[in-house]
């Protein structure tokens, strides 16, 4: 728990309690109790039980920094819930002192396109239709940072970047706040292909929405990206007959 103090002391903000909250304990007699009331699963049946009994008293389950590294770090909290139970509960958190990530969707010609790229993810180990994103550098500004994910990934220069607001992705685990912009582009190249990024593609706006729709782009990110953008009035499609609406 040596971690765990220096992180309270650190980043006060981190473990603020509200009334009405979900409450951080600090006294070492709940604490404990927190701990030994986090049962594992087992087995049905007395023995079962016994065992998960025993378990729970003799080595009642870790709390702290369970790990950390340069993008999050994971946390579990002995609680008590507004209904008077203790318990644990885990979050991820950004590293401290550490900038927003950014989500950055690309736009050609004048918004009448934009850019998606496929992306091969670890966690779903699955490829999915995504815009640009990635975790922010300490002391970067959100633009400095959309600039460095522009190049890294699609091999792309902002001519013009526009801020879309904040995003809380998950907020029952996850404390990130990520920023969401928009960034004109002239034009895009090799994707980053030590990321897993299997290719780029250029669609109409009105496609990248439907591919919202039907599926086929299913990352929390990216809708959230598309749907500010098209809030903001940065879409643009030529008709027929030559104009825009």
């Amino acid at each position: 728990m040596n971690r765990y103090e220096a992180l309270r002391r650190r980043v006060p903000e981190w473990f603020r309690n509200e009334p009405g909250g979900i409450e951080i304990l600090t006294d070492p007699a709940l604490v404990r109790r927190a701990r030994r009331s986090a049962v594992p699963t087992v087995r049905r049946g007395p023995l079962g039980s016994l065992r998960a009994w025993a378990r729970a008293a003799l080595r009642p389950v870790p709390t702290g920094v369970v790990s950390a590294n340069r993008y999050l770090w994971y946390l579990r909290d002995p609680v008590r819930f507004p209904d008077g139970r203790l318990g644990l509960y885990d979050r991820l958190l950004p590293p401290p002192e550490s900038s927003p990530g950014v989500v950055v969707l690309p736009l050609l010609d004048d918004g009448a396109k934009v850019v998606l790229i496929e992306h091969y993810r670890h966690a779903t180990r699955d490829r999915h239709w995504e815009a640009v994103r990635g975790f922010g550098d300490p002391g970067a500004t959100g633009e400095e940072n959309v600039a460095r994910e522009l190049a890294e990934e699609v091999s792309a220069r902002p001519t013009a970047v526009t801020a879309l607001g904040e995003l809380h992705p998950d907020t029952g685990l996850c404390a990130h706040r990520v920023e969401l912009y928009a960034a004109r582009v002239q034009s895009v190249g090799a994707p980053e292909v030590g990321e897993a990024i299997q290719r780029v593609i250029t669609v109409p706006a009105a496609e990248a929405e439907a591919m919202v729709a039907d599926g086929r782009i299913t990352d929390g990110f990216t809708v959230a990206v598309l749907y500010r953008a098209r809030l903001a009035g940065l879409f643009t499609s030529v008709t027929e007959n030559g104009g825009e609406n």
